[in-house]
């Protein structure tokens, strides 16, 4: 069509000159769209070829003004052109032209909404280039001023463009919370004038939600911008990218056949497009789906190893060495499971040593491949080294980004790899042995000394760009641009960083992991129990004084699915007004359910702790029982943590001047759960918070330093990342990540009226949730139920524990007493020190 327009446009040159200057504006439009749509279809060199032509035909227009407004238009069309080559430096060069052109002609005549937009648009676009340069604050001043100037000028659509931009931004710099509202904020701006939401916008919240774990919610982000792509017939290499991102979350969550539909699909797309190195990406997601079906079979043909070794064989290096080692390290898996040693000796051989930019998850793998050789070959210290090392190299990532940066692929390689130490050393037997590896392996995120956000702005600034960068250099390899300008870039902002000291981050200094010893002089009279499994062999340490023990307690599955059934049973049971019959079938039924557990997990250890109290370390589903309900427990002090590195931690927190008791009451809430006047009445003092006073702000204000914090709101548990389970409040969501903020986390929260206590269980027994991220932060205790609670119920629970608490009772021995009145109807339970 638009060949055809130029076609038309040479029929009629026209001689007057207004009409002439018009047909002059006319051409130029036509071929610099032309050209733009030329990169799609032949490559970014020839749409240059035909924006330099369209350059020369600008300058060829008679008015000035109207020569200066298009000199800006091709001048952004260029930049947009070399960003989407990789050449992002140059790109800014020519955005900075652009800008000159459309300020001089601004200042020349009346700024109407159609000159003010490509400035608008410009500005966007260059934002958009220091953002993948990651200059962070020259990204910032670009964004804020394009919306800031759009929205002046009633340009709403450009303005939810460049919030968008924002939250890329974000992003970047590792601030997923402020990215998703950011893009929520966006897609509301669309929403609210009854347009679709951008491709990129969609393409990019999905991006959002994998970086937060949240694969789930990415691909059904992606679900919805797939069928408007395809409807539109889509520009392929976008089309290509949302099937790539969908096949990358399907992969995340397991579910390998969508995951390789999608990479097949996207290899296809991108071909044509002649992306080589997503060609090669969506290849790779095709041979992990193989080989994950491979090893979960066992049965592994001499076709998939080949396959892998084919691949990478076949890809130009240095360009794509890293995608090439990532597939040998699968042929090197599957070639042991094949038994042939040997050979994936030879093919790990030919994997480099990573490289300081080299993905935590490709470190891990090269990892795990080393200790499952080692482990084929006999040599199990060998294998134990190698995981220990790998480990180490987690801990450095996190040391340095804060756990919450690590990706699902990254947990995945962490996770395998404390799988096999946990088997090997279980194989021993020996129980002080387990102790150790599991405190090294599990729920690390908690061993940090907890710190507010970082305080120097020049710091955050260089380690915002360092985060931006890296993930700038993975993109432009993903796209196949050049890198090296980024790297030193990247080298230099790291350099900074850590000359500012880089450890002032939101995440202090890793404590160590605690040593037997310091856990049995600490636990005094009580009784630990720390619970793990090794494929289906579920086990428990069990330390009483100086005395360790190893507990064989049977099927890890079977418990699984009791507490699974006995959660069922108390959601089922919750109701206030159940119907007599019903209440009873469903009491019968989590007895049942109960007592299996009790006998399971308990009984067999009442000979080795009495009738001690308890410092329960789940793992796995375990961390869903609720312990008060177990028939042997019922009554006892029971304190959960995820680790015993944790407890120890909370148990040693530094006193403090007992701080206010604050009582805080969401919207929406029955009258019996939202009585907090009631409860503030075992206080001497007490701070209540309800209606509009119970904002974000507000209650986040009153929780930094309270001693008791009761918070009585709607709450929601996301299974697939709880860091973003979240409190209703007026004004809107508290999130799990916001506690993170607080210089002085409560000492003790009790969340009441929801289901918080419950927690994702990530690689590595790493259970995060609304409870678990404020014991993260500091907090020492966090009372709160497993399973929904009738209102009645959690009315009387409450009154229960906080007139013993408020007479001096421990947290845990508050809670116990609250329970025994009638367990079913009040699963809560006591985490952290007790």
């Amino acid at each position: 069509m638009l060949r055809r327009g130029q076609d038309l446009a040479e029929q009629v040159a026209p001689v007057d000159p207004e009409t002439r200057s018009q047909w002059q504006v006319t051409r130029v439009r036509l071929a610099s769209t032309l050209a733009a749509l030329a990169a799609e279809t032949s490559g970014p060199i020839a749409a240059l070829d035909g924006l330099a032509e369209v350059r020369r035909m600008v300058e060829d227009l008679a008015d000035p003004l109207v020569k200066e407004e298009m000199r800006g238009n091709v001048e952004h069309n260029r930049g947009l052109l070399l960003l989407n080559a990789g050449l992002i430096e140059d790109a800014v060069t020519v955005f900075d032209s652009a800008l000159e052109h459309h300020e001089r002609r601004l200042a020349i005549g009346d700024p109407t909404p159609a000159l003010v937009e490509p400035m608008v648009k410009s500005l966007w676009s260059r934002g958009t280039a220091h953002t993948r340069l990651g200059s962070i604050g020259q990204a910032r001043q670009d964004l804020a001023r394009a919306v800031a100037v759009a929205t002046e000028h009633g340009l709403s659509d450009r303005a939810a463009d460049a919030a968008h931009a924002l939250a890329v931004l974000e992003l970047r710099r590792g601030d997923v919370p402020a990215a998703l509202r950011r893009f929520e904020t966006s897609e509301r701006s669309f929403r609210e004038r009854g347009l679709d939401m951008p491709v990129l916008l969609g393409l990019d919240r999905a991006q959002a939600l994998m970086a937060a774990g949240l694969a789930d919610e990415a691909g059904s982000q992606l679900d919805g911008v797939l069928p408007v792509l395809r409807a539109a017939h889509g520009v392929t290499r976008y089309l290509g990218n949302v099937e790539l991102y969908r096949a990358a979350a399907a992969y995340m969550t397991g579910d390998l056949d969508l995951a390789r539909t999608m990479a097949s699909s996207a290899r296809q797309r991108m071909r044509r497009w002649g992306c080589e190195t997503c060609v090669a990406n969506a290849t790779l997601i095709g041979l992990r789906v193989d080989t994950a079906r491979a090893l979960r079979s066992g049965r592994v043909p001499r076709s998939v190893p080949r396959r892998a070794l084919e691949f990478a064989d076949a890809l130009p290096a240095p360009r794509l060495a890293e995608q090439a080692a990532l597939a040998r390290m699968l042929a090197v898996r599957l070639e042991i499971r094949r038994g042939d040693v040997d050979a994936a000796e030879r093919v790990l051989d030919r994997v480099p040593r990573p490289g300081r930019l080299t993905p935590i998850d490709h470190r891990m793998l090269r990892r795990l491949c080393r200790a499952e050789l080692a482990v084929a070959r006999g040599d199990r210290t060998a294998a134990l080294a190698e995981i220990r090392a790998g480990l180490t190299d987690l801990d450095h990532v996190r040391d340095r980004m804060g756990g919450l940066e690590l990706l699902s692929g990254t947990a995945l390689h962490g996770r395998e790899l404390t799988e096999l130490a946990v088997r090997l050393v279980l194989d021993g037997g020996d129980a002080r042995r387990l102790f150790s590896w599991l405190e090294r392996t599990r729920a690390q995120t908690y061993r940090y000394e907890p710190l507010a956000r970082p305080d120097q702005p020049e710091l955050a600034e260089r380690i915002a760009e360092v985060r931006s960068l890296t993930q700038s250099i993975h993109q432009a390899e993903h796209e196949g641009h050049p890198t090296a300008a980024l790297r030193a870039r990247h080298a230099e902002s790291l350099r900074e960083a850590n000359r500012l000291g880089w450890h002032a981050g939101r995440w202090g200094r890793p404590r160590p992991v605690a040593r037997l010893a310091e856990v049995a002089a600490r636990l005094g009279e009580r009784a630990l129990v720390s619970f793990a499994s090794s494929e289906d062999e579920l086990v428990a340490v069990v330390v009483v004084g100086s005395d360790v023990r190893l507990a064989r307690l049977g099927s890890a599955e079977r418990a699984a699915e009791s507490a699974r059934m006995l959660n069922a049973d108390l959601n089922a049971l919750a109701p206030d007004h159940l119907p007599e019959p019903l209440a009873r079938v469903m009491a019968v039924s989590a007895h049942k359910q109960a007592d299996r557990l009790d006998a399971q997990l308990i009984q067999p250890l009442t000979g080795l702790v009495g009738d001690r109290e308890l410092v329960i370390v789940p793992t796995g589903a375990l961390y869903a029982v609720p312990w008060g309900v177990l028939p042997t427990l019922r009554g006892r002090p029971t304190a959960v943590a995820p680790s015993a590195t944790a407890w120890l931690a909370a148990d040693r927190a530094a006193s403090r001047a007992p701080g206010r008791t604050v009582l805080a009451r969401g919207p929406g809430l029955p009258a019996a759960v939202g009585e907090i006047d009631g409860l503030g009445a075992h206080y001497t003092t007490a701070a209540l918070l309800s209606d509009e006073g119970a904002s974000v702000a507000s209650v986040l204000e009153a929780l930094d330093g309270a001693e008791v914090a009761h918070l009585a709101a709607h709450g929601v548990h996301e299974p697939e990342n709880a860091l973003f389970s979240r409190l209703e409040l007026a004004d809107g969501p508290l999130y799990a990540h916001e506690v993170a903020g607080l210089a002085h986390p409560p000492r003790q929260v009790v969340l009441a009226a929801c289901e918080l206590a419950l927690n994702r269980i990530r690689p590595g027994d790493e259970p995060l949730g609304f409870a678990s991220a404020l014991l993260a932060v500091g907090s020492q205790v966090v009372v709160a139920p497993l399973s929904r609670v009738g209102d009645r119920a959690c009315a009387a629970a409450m009154d229960d524990y906080h007139r013993r608490l408020a007479a001096g009772a421990r947290p845990a021995v508050a809670l116990a007493d609250a329970i025994a009145v009638d367990p079913l109807r009040r699963p809560f339970v006591c985490l952290g020190s007790g």
